[in-house]
């Protein structure tokens, strides 16, 4: 396997942007991840997180396992009833090993979900900074991350052997008063440039200047810019003896077509009514 994040660089990158974090979207990550728990409704008792950003889960799950995000998660088989893999999953060389190892520390009917980035996140400054870079240097360099579809993501919930995977996406629309504020909240966020494959070199400024430029066409009447950034979902159980099953296809007593045509009838204002 092709290795596509630096984790020692990711993991400087992370420590110079604790000393002044910008962590909304890892807010907001948790704040889903709240609300899912609550409509579960159910009680946790050994429940892990996975996360670079410690302080912040402790407050939210007191008592909670706290798991560093690394290639080997420090997990114990069999341990917990929750697993939540916290806005990380997307810089792991390996997503499915991951899933895979929180799965494994699951207990029976066990609980596994995880938020990262994926889709079409930052599509606009990625190809930004491709058109600046190609057209000052005549070539490209990775940036940024490859995104996973929501779709191939959600398949690794069964290959990772976790019972009713459901995969969404939820797109995180964010203003800021320019380009170079984009740029510097992705650093403070952690999230900068730690590919395994990029330039060992500081990236030029007319490269910076040319991809400023061009995602501030779309300005809005206040000179501010919108980035999109799309959080990926996963949701999974641990299979358990009595655990609701979905159904196989083909073995629906209806079909949907003559729902829909029951529902049709049957609505006030029609022949049925």
């Amino acid at each position: 396997m092709s290795q596509l994040t630096d984790r020692p660089a990711l993991d400087r990158q992370r420590a110079r942007a604790a000393r002044n974090p910008a962590l909304f979207l890892q807010e907001s990550a948790a704040d889903d991840i709240q609300d899912r728990l609550i409509e579960v409704k159910r009680s946790f008792t050994a429940p892990a997180v996975v996360t670079p950003w410690p302080d912040l889960w402790a407050e939210r799950l007191p008592g909670a396992r706290i798991v560093a995000d690394a290639e080997v998660l420090d997990l114990t088989e069999g341990a917990h009833d929750l697993v939540i893999h916290a806005l990380c999953l997307h810089w792991a060389d390996d997503p499915l090993g991951q899933i895979i190892q929180c799965a494994r520390a699951l207990k029976p009917d066990g609980l596994f979900i995880a938020a990262f980035f994926g889709g079409e996140t930052l599509a606009p400054l990625r190809a930004a900074l491709a058109e600046a870079e190609l057209a000052v240097t005549g070539g490209v360099s990775p940036r940024v991350l490859p995104m996973a579809e929501v779709r191939q993501a959600g398949a690794l919930l069964q290959r990772a052997g976790l019972a009713l995977p459901v995969a969404d996406l939820t797109p995180l629309d964010v203003s800021w008063p320019g380009a170079l504020a984009l740029m510097r909240d992705l650093r403070a966020m952690g999230e900068g440039n730690a590919l395994a494959q990029r330039l060992r070199r500081p990236t030029r400024r007319e490269v910076i200047a040319r991809a400023a430029a061009r995602l501030e066409e779309g300005a809005d009447a206040e000179g501010r810019i919108t980035a999109r950034f799309e959080m990926i979902t996963l949701t999974g159980w641990a299979p358990a003896e009595g655990q609701q099953q979905p159904m196989r296809p083909g073995t629906a007593s209806h079909r949907l077509e003559d729902v829909l045509r029951a529902a049709r009838e049957a609505a006030p204002g029609t022949d049925g009514d």
